[in-house]
Formats: C-alpha cells, sequence, structure tokens
C-alpha cells in the first residue's frame, strides 16, 4: 500500500476515533492522534500479519505500551479486519471488551495487556528474545510515548535489548512533546532521545511521525543492531483547536467543539 492510501486510511481512523470518544464520553484523544499515522503504516504495510489467524505464530509482533491510547488501536484493528467494524459503538461501555487499555485476553490482535507505563518495551524486548532463541523469523515493534521513557524500566529493557544482540526489535517513540499535565520539557525531561539511544548501542532514525513518506522507510528499515525511531508527531495532529495543547491529553470535546473537528477531518477525506 503506497503512502497516499496510508494517509487516506489514516484520516478515516482519526475520523472515527473522534466520533468514539466523544460517543464515549472518554479517552486519551489527543495522544491518539499523534500515534495514528504510526498506527496505521504498522497495520496496512508493514506487519506480517493476518486477521483471520490473529494467532499465527509466524505473525510480526506489535505492542502498544502506550496503552492509554487504546482507543486508536481498536479503530485500526476494526479497519484491518481483527474486529467488527461496528463494535466500536461499544467503546467503554458495560460488558465492553474494548476497555480502556488493551487486553490480550478479549480482543483478538493485542498481543498483551499495556497501561502501566514502562512495561510495554520489556515485553517487547522478551518476545524479540525468545524469536532469537527459537529460531523464528518475526519481527517485534512497539510504540511508547516520551512521557514514558521517564520510566527506568525502559533504560533497562534497553541496556538488555543491545547486550542481546535484538536486530528483531523496533522500538518507535511517538515525541508529541507532552504529557498528561504538563509538557515533556516542564517534568523530567529525556529529550533529545537520539543521542541517548546511541549510547545504548541503538541505531536511531528521527522522521516526521505524521509523515508517512517518512513513517514507511524507517519502519522497514533493517539493520545490525535494535533500531529506535524517534517520531517526532503533534499531540492532537488534524484537529487545530487540539494540536500541541496539553488540555487534550485526557479531555471530551463538547459538541460544539466535537463539531468543529468533525468538520475539519471530514473536509481532509
Amino acid at each position: 500500500m503506497e503512502p497516499s492510501d496510508l494517509e487516506r486510511i489514516a484520516r478515516q481512523i482519526r475520523l472515527r476515533d473522534l466520533q468514539a470518544v466523544y460517543e464515549a464520553g472518554a479517552g486519551h484523544i489527543g495522544g491518539e492522534m499523534s500515534v495514528i499515522d504510526l498506527l496505521t503504516a504498522l497495520y496496512f504495510r508493514v506487519l506480517r500479519i493476518w486477521p483471520d489467524q490473529p494467532k499465527n505464530p509466524d505473525r510480526d509482533r506489535f505492542v502498544l505500551s502506550k496503552g492509554h491510547t487504546a482507543c486508536a488501536l481498536y479503530v485500526t484493528l476494526a479497519k484491518r479486519g481483527f474486529i467488527p467494524e461496528d463494535e466500536i459503538h461499544t467503546f467503554l461501555q458495560p460488558h465492553s471488551r474494548l476497555n480502556g487499555h488493551p487486553n490480550c485476553n478479549k480482543v483478538p490482535g493485542v498481543e498483551t495487556n499495556t497501561g502501566p507505563l514502562g512495561h510495554g518495551l520489556p515485553v517487547a524486548v522478551g518476545m524479540a528474545k525468545a524469536a532469537k532463541l527459537s529460531g523464528a523469523g518475526y519481527h517485534t515493534y512497539v510504540i511508547t510515548g516520551d512521557g514514558e521513557m521517564q520510566e527506568g524500566s525502559n533504560w533497562e529493557a534497553i541496556m538488555a535489548a543491545h547486550q542481546f544482540r535484538l536486530d528483531n526489535l523496533t522500538l518507535v517513540i511517538d515525541h508529541n512533546r507532552f504529557q498528561q499535565g504538563a509538557a515533556l520539557s516542564d517534568t523530567n525531561d529525556v529529550a533529545p532521545l537520539r543521542p541517548k539511544l546511541e549510547a545504548f548501542g541503538w541505531r536511531v532514525t528521527e522522521i516526521d511521525g505524521n509523515n508517512m513518506h517518512e513513517i514507511v522507510p524507517a519502519l522497514e528499515s533493517r539493520g545490525d543492531h535494535p533500531h529506535c525511531i524517534v517520531a517526532h508527531t503533534n499531540k492532537g495532529h488534524g484537529i487545530s483547536f487540539m494540536q500541541d495543547t496539553v488540555d487534550w491529553h485526557h479531555k471530551v470535546p463538547n459538541k460544539e467543539q466535537y463539531e468543529i473537528a468533525l468538520a475539519e477531518l471530514s473536509e481532509a477525506l
């Protein structure tokens, strides 16, 4: 699938994500908008997956470590055929399997439960190491937030990945510069990320994480070291009043805001 096709799908996913958050009255829409281009490129071009065989042993593994953006993952999984698209209406409803954080025991296509930040990358390192031990050919991808990189468990995993020579592991950092309640620079600023990862022996690529022409080749790149993609994105990408605004980490648009956002995203289709 070409970048222009992926861009069209990403716009459709953004629109459905907005609708789902508004209907549910909850969500993490700012971070969902920043990560959707990455999810789209993974699920519609890069990942070797079979929606009708979600546990196929040859599948690539993907871990959404920033699990609070689960709605974006659910919409992507539905559009890719893992779950019915109509099920998105049940997001956060009583007895729905589409919870606020992904659950691998309930949702096909989810590899591991995530939510507590700093857990996804260590799990992904384990998946990549398991492939090395068993001789499996799958590749493991994991997306973290940039605020999440303040967790020490991530840096332990980064050291381990280098030690184990996990060239079958790709870490994508959604570097949207904001976390809950504040800018990254006002909390425990881990930027710039590239020299830190390189100091741990990783191969690092920096890209515009909202540009498919940069996302696709970075995700498909292979080398002889674990690979980190620092994806510079915009919180609330695609919606003018949400973009790069910390308030929209965990906020739901009111009716007037929803209609403005709906018009902006619909116009882009």
